[in-house]
C-alpha cells in the first residue's frame, strides 16, 4: 500500500447545517448525498464535495481581520458572478467586498467565500480551490503539494497553488495569522479538509515527515492532525 492522497471536500463548521446545506445547495445547483445527525454532504454538479459539520458553539469569523479569523475560504467559478452575487444575497449571503473578476460574500454562517467570473463554464458553479490562510504561504503550500503528490503551480508575494486534482488547494499569505487550536472553544477552527488515503499507517507517516501533528481524536477509519500552520484535518481511509 503507499501513501496515495486526494483531497475528498472540505467542511465547514456551523450551529445550523440544514440551512447552511440549504444555502449552497441552492446557489451551487448541487445536491444534498449525505446527511447525519451533526454532518452534511452536499455534491456540486461537478462532482465535488462540500460538507458542513455541526458545531452548537460556532462562532462566525468577522472578515477582514485576525481577531475572528475566516481561516479558510470557498473560491467559487461561475458565468455571470454579478447575477449570482444577487442570488446570494437573496438567500441569506452578505456582500462584503468586490473585485475586477470576483465578488467576496459571506454565508449565512458567516464564512466568506468568493464568486469569480469564469466565461463558458455553464450554468452551474464549480470549485475552483479551497483557499487556506497562512503567516507562510509558501511553506504550507509545499506541505499540501507534498501531502496530496501534486505540484505547486505557483507561489508569489500574496500566495501560492496547489493544483492537479480536482479541487485546487490555495494558500493565502495572511500577516499577523491567528491559528485555530482545536478543540479549544476559545481559539476555534472554522473549516477543516477531508484527504483520502490508500493507507492510513502509510499516510500519518508522511503527513508527521511533512511536518503536521497528530491530534487527539478519530477512530478505525479516519485520523485528525494539523497542518503546520495549524489548521486540522482528517486523514480518511479510501
Amino acid at each position: 500500500m503507499t501513501a496515495a492522497a486526494r483531497l475528498e471536500l472540505v467542511a465547514l463548521d456551523a450551529a445550523d447545517i440544514e440551512s447552511l446545506a440549504a444555502f449552497y445547495t441552492e446557489l451551487t445547483g448541487g445536491e444534498v448525498v449525505r446527511q447525519v445527525s451533526d454532518w452534511i454532504t452536499v455534491r456540486l454538479v461537478s462532482g465535488q464535495e462540500v460538507a458542513f459539520q455541526r458545531a452548537p458553539d460556532h462562532v462566525p469569523p468577522q472578515w477582514p481581520g485576525q481577531e475572528r479569523p475566516q481561516q479558510f475560504h470557498l473560491d467559487l467559478l461561475v458565468d455571470g458572478h454579478e447575477a449570482a452575487a444577487a442570488r446570494a444575497v437573496e438567500l441569506g449571503a452578505t456582500r462584503l467586498a468586490d473585485g475586477p473578476s470576483w465578488i467576496t460574500l459571506a454565508d449565512p454562517a458567516g464564512h466568506p467565500f468568493d464568486l469569480i467570473q469564469r466565461d463558458g463554464i455553464g450554468p452551474a458553479m464549480e470549485l475552483y480551490a479551497v483557499t487556506l490562510d497562512a503567516p507562510d504561504a509558501s511553506a504550507l503550500a509545499r506541505f499540501y503539494a507534498g501531502l496530496l503528490e501534486l505540484e505547486v503551480g505557483y507561489d508569489g508575494p500574496e500566495g501560492a497553488l496547489v493544483a492537479g486534482g480536482p479541487t485546487s488547494v490555495m494558500v493565502q499569505q495572511i500577516s499577523g495569522y491567528r491559528a485555530p487550536r482545536w478543540p479549544d472553544p476559545a481559539e476555534p477552527q472554522q473549516a477543516h479538509l477531508d484527504i483520502l488515503v490508500d493507507d492510513l499507517d502509510a499516510g500519518e507517516s508522511r503527513a508527521l515527515a511533512l511536518g503536521a501533528i497528530r491530534l487527539d481524536g478519530g477512530g478505525e477509519t479516519f485520523r485528525v492532525f494539523a497542518d503546520p500552520a495549524g489548521h486540522p484535518f482528517c486523514l480518511t481511509a479510501a
